[in-house]
């Protein structure tokens, strides 16, 4: 049975109920229906009925974040995570975009999923981030007038430093007790080099050989979540051939281990691969996931800090995981950890929603940030390289002085003795 033929089943789930209105992003935003996951449903079922789809209900399926909040609230277990994804698949196929989206498509697609053209990209950046030509962009807006998506592309792009290239494979600290693979990712690898170091020295320090295959490449993560339904399958069975040699694969991106995750219902279809592909699903683990497994070996040393945690959506909602980072934080002696009001709203970044669909993106980035600002933290932790950009972004638009972190990087400040200082600089 294919994907589609569960399409009448999954869409009749919903009763209409409304409990994820108020969980819905851009329906608390906009208040509108269409703009809700019971709305969406309802056109969805429209357009199962033969109803085309045209540009006024792409949109309303455009914007939404996909984050799977609603799934989490949901009392009668809708699908929503799938019907969206199905959905989305059919507005590649059916639906004509104008030139002017369709070339923004071509430009994300053909750059983020590309480790080579990513680190190609670091160069200049570095250079136009040094130059001063950043405030001057920024403060003329004249970005903002071409294109609001590459404004948006161009202010999300963080700090750039040197970039620390890994070994193929890091030795376990003392006796080990697991070898374990790890995804880089492909703007966490290029982007956030210091928050993969510091998750390969984690590991280690917890007594873990681990295996950092060189050839490996993007996860299909973006492909995936947008619709782009061959490309993120080509994506997965390159992945499933990269990492089928070790037991565990540890992703410290929350958006990759949602879609590794989902490998057995991406490949299903599949006789060569859906058994390699629901093997390695199995196979996958958040780091914070996993080393709450695997239980604490090192000694964690103090680090006097108070931070704010942030759930990203693909972490919480789709993988479930909430409480194994917070156990971890907690467990750093003096450290406070702080919780964000609205824990369940989407920050906006929602993979390449705040690329496609910026004036939304910063209206929810504004209010995380707000939202941040008020615990008093001095540092946000975040576990996925979209909602760090977003969020930073936001918190320097309110002129915040909060630094952001990946968890891998406070434990790794911890383990390691750094202290407060060597944290929030890193951070920042």
């Amino acid at each position: 049975m294919s994907a589609q033929d569960d399409l009448p089943d999954l869409l009749n789930d919903c009763v209409h109920c409304g409990f994820c209105l108020p969980t819905c992003p851009t329906y608390v935003l906009w208040g509108e229906e269409m703009d809700s996951p019971r709305g969406r449903i309802h056109l969805m079922q429209q357009h199962a009925e033969g109803e085309p789809l045209g540009g006024p209900m792409v949109e309303h399926f455009d914007r939404c974040l996909g984050c799977m909040a609603c799934v989490t609230s949901c009392p009668s277990g809708v699908q929503y995570d799938r019907l969206i994804e199905m959905t989305r698949a059919d507005v590649e196929r059916e639906h004509p975009r104008s030139l002017k989206e369709r070339a923004l498509r071509e430009l994300v697609f053909q750059l983020f999923p590309y480790k080579r053209r990513l680190r190609a990209l670091r160069g200049p950046l570095r250079a136009y981030q040094k130059s001063g030509l950043e405030r001057l962009v920024r403060f003329s807006g004249l970005l903002e007038r071409v294109s609001p998506s590459l404004a948006a592309m161009e202010r999300l792009a963080p700090p750039l430093g040197k970039a620390p290239r890994l070994p193929e494979r890091v030795a376990a600290r003392g006796e080990r007790r697991a070898t374990v693979g790890m995804l880089t990712g492909c703007v966490q690898g290029e982007f956030f080099p210091d928050v993969n170091a510091a998750t390969a020295r984690v590991l280690a320090m917890e007594g873990c050989d681990v295996v950092i295959p060189r050839g490996q490449g993007c996860c299909g993560a973006l492909s995936l979540h947008s619709g782009r339904e061959e490309e993120a399958r080509a994506f997965a069975r390159r992945t499933v051939e990269t990492f089928e040699s070790v037991d565990v694969i540890v992703v410290n991106s929350a958006g990759c281990g949602s879609a590794m995750k989902e490998y057995r219902a991406l490949l299903a279809d599949d006789p060569e691969w859906s058994g390699r592909a629901e093997a390695l699903s199995a196979r996958t683990r958040d780091l914070a996931e996993y080393l709450v497994e695997l239980g604490p070996r090192a000694e964690r040393r103090p680090v006097p800090v108070t931070i704010a945690y942030h759930d990203a959506c693909h972490l919480a909602h789709a993988q479930g995981i909430r409480s194994q980072p917070r156990d971890l934080l907690a467990a750093i002696p003096r450290l406070t950890v702080r919780e964000i009001a609205e824990p369940d709203i989407c920050c906006g970044s929602a993979g390449t929603y705040n690329l496609f669909q910026p004036e939304a993106a910063g209206e929810l980035g504004d209010r995380k940030a707000v939202s941040v600002d008020a615990t008093g933290a001095e540092l946000l932790v975040a576990a996925n390289p979209g909602c760090s950009m977003q969020i930073a972004t936001a918190l320097r638009r309110r002129g915040a002085a909060i630094a952001v972190a990946h968890t891998a990087q406070v434990l790794d400040a911890s383990l390691r003795g750094l202290g407060r200082d060597a944290l929030i600089a890193r951070g920042s």
